[in-house]
C-alpha cells in the first residue's frame, strides 16, 4: 500500500494527522514518521527558508520507484508507505517531508524509513533553492538527471 503526493506550499502545508490516518492498522506492530523540516542554519550561513522546485511526474516515479525496490531489497512484506513532500517556498521550522512507515515489527520500519529517505536525496529530482537572511539566496546541489 502506497500513497504519495505533492504538496503545493503555497495551497496546504503537510500534515501527518494524514499520514497517521493512511497508516492506521491493526496489523502494524510498529508505525514510524519521517519528518524532515526547514533548519536555520546550513554551512554556517543564516537560512530563513527554502524554495523547492519539483518536476511532479518525475518526483512521484521516483517514490514509486524506491517503493518497489523496497521490496525485493528488503525484503518487507507486508507494509504501508506514505510519502509526501512540497514544492515552492517553505520557512525555517517548516516540514518539507513526510514519510510514514507501518510494517509488522520495529527493525523492519526503522530499515525501510532509512532506506526510503536515503534513496529519495540520492536520486529523486528535487532542487532547493536557499534563501539568507542576508537577502541572498543560491541553488544547492542536488540529483542531477537526464531529462
Amino acid at each position: 500500500m502506497l500513497h504519495v503526493k505533492i504538496i503545493d506550499a503555497s495551497k496546504e502545508k503537510i500534515d501527518i494527522s494524514k499520514a497517521e490516518k493512511f497508516l492506521s492498522s491493526s496489523s502494524f506492530g510498529a508505525i514510524i514518521f519521517f519528518v524532515g523540516t526547514v533548519r536555520d542554519i546550513n554551512e554556517n550561513k543564516k537560512v530563513k527558508g527554502i524554495t523547492y522546485d519539483t518536476k511532479d511526474t518525475m518526483v512521484i516515479k521516483s517514490f514509486e520507484e524506491i517503493y518497489k525496490e523496497s521490496e525485493t531489497k528488503l525484503k518487507i512484506k507486508d507494509k504501508a508507505v506514505f510519502i509526501e513532500h512540497v514544492k515552492g517556498y517553505v520557512d525555517v521550522e517548516e516540514k518539507s517531508i513526510i514519510i510514514g512507515v507501518g510494517c509488522k515489527h520495529r527493525d523492519e520500519a526503522y530499515n525501510l524509513s532509512r532506506f526510503i529517505i536515503e534513496e529519495i536525496k540520492k536520486r529523486t529530482p528535487i532542487w532547493k533553492k536557499e534563501h539568507y537572511t542576508n537577502l541572498e539566496s543560491e541553488w544547492l546541489k542536488g540529483v542531477s538527471i537526464q531529462l
